[in-house]
């Protein structure tokens, strides 16, 4: 009983110290993140996707609680889509289309997409600074500063072994992404240029591919 009355009192004590040194946690901090991106009614961004020497870019747009676009300029004229019920992809290179209706019973394709993706990381992933909690530059030789954070997983049964996200202090708003799987896959997600609630309307994530295209329903359950 002692000794765990002394524990209790170490731990309020560092605790007392850290909130009087303006020290936030990482999960605290990577909450306030969440929260931030729970609060946006919507937001556009453009993006640059790496994976390993393949490299995508585009204009990704978001409109709470889960309508999602991606339009690409490489490859060009590509098109990801989630208009809340039907999540659409548009592969112009093999002129197909592949669709597939989202239902609370097969689960949300699109939800981590969303800002709660978040929470679902901080829950799976264990989250600490990756230096320190001083905004640092992006890379060397960046004069963007960010805030390094990284994940890594609580169990096997997750897709990546750890995950690096930077945050812009000012904004709040993620910079980069690198995930990385068990087998050493590196995914990297660059945004530029947010606009935050500029009243995008849902026409917005209305979507028509093209009527030439091969359509291929079902995709992500069929046998």
């Amino acid at each position: 009983m002692k000794k765990r009355m002394i524990l209790c009192a170490a731990a309020f004590f560092l605790a007392a110290a850290l909130s009087a040194q303006g020290i936030t946690t990482a999960s605290a901090y990577f909450k306030q993140i969440s929260e931030y991106y729970g609060s946006l009614k919507d937001y556009e961004a453009d993006f640059e996707i790496k994976i390993e020497k393949q490299e995508t870019a585009g204009k990704l747009s978001f409109k709470s609680p889960d309508l999602l676009r991606m339009d690409y300029s490489s490859p060009a004229n590509q098109v990801i889509c989630f208009n809340g019920d039907m999540l659409t992809i548009y592969l112009p290179d093999s002129s197909a289309v592949l669709q597939q209706a989202i239902t609370q019973e097969n689960g949300s394709a699109a939800s981590l997409s969303t800002p709660q993706g978040l929470s679902l990381l901080s829950r799976y992933y264990t989250v600490a600074y990756e230096t320190g909690q001083t905004a640092e530059p992006l890379e060397k030789g960046s004069d963007e500063m960010v805030v390094k954070f990284i994940l890594t997983k609580k169990s096997n049964t997750e897709a990546f072994k750890y995950i690096k996200i930077a945050v812009v202090e000012e904004t709040k708003l993620i910079r980069r992404i690198e995930a990385v799987t068990p087998k050493g896959e590196t995914f990297i997600f660059n945004f530029f240029d947010y606009k935050v609630n500029q009243d995008i309307s849902d026409a917005r994530f209305i979507y028509d591919p093209p009527s030439s295209a091969n359509n291929f329903n079902n995709f992500l359950f069929a046998e």
